[in-house]
């Protein structure tokens, strides 16, 4: 059994299936759309409506105590994951998010597919993966 934080985005229609299938496979897969204690954070829940300029998307990040709650409710999953799984088509959150877990070394996994926008620095995951399947036959592993 692995713990998994499974970085995506709320626009990505895989997300909810893929965490259920990795529950499954007996994985424990935090999900950001329902994490444990809270709710899935949102811009508008802050207030933010976009678009918005630099100094409103700052001021909302920096001083909405709704802020702060979905951001440690994430940071503390990406902690305790063992690894770390970026789902492509997703936003730059979860770049940054894989991002921190690969220089924290925790194992990184990416699942893309094809049409997706290429990008150099995907080298720095462990594996890239380009079905699901083979992603399950690694988290076996």
């Amino acid at each position: 059994m692995k713990r998994i934080y499974l970085a995506s985005s709320w626009r990505n229609p895989h997300q909810p299936w893929l965490v259920q299938l990795l529950r499954n496979e007996g994985h424990d897969v935090y999900d950001f759309r329902n994490p444990p204690h809270s709710t899935g954070f949102s811009w508008p829940e802050i207030g933010l409506e976009l678009p918005c300029t630099a100094d409103e998307y700052r001021t909302a990040l920096l001083t909405h105590p709704r802020a702060a709650q979905g951001f440690n409710a994430d940071f503390a999953a990406m902690r305790r994951a063992d690894v770390g799984l970026l789902v492509l088509p997703c936003g730059r959150s979860a770049h940054l998010e894989l991002g921190w877990m690969a220089g924290a070394g925790k194992r990184t996994l990416i699942l893309t597919q094809d049409n997706e926008e290429p990008e150099l620095m995907a080298l720095l995951a462990d594996t890239i993966c380009i079905s699901v399947d083979e992603v399950v036959r690694e988290l076996r592993r």
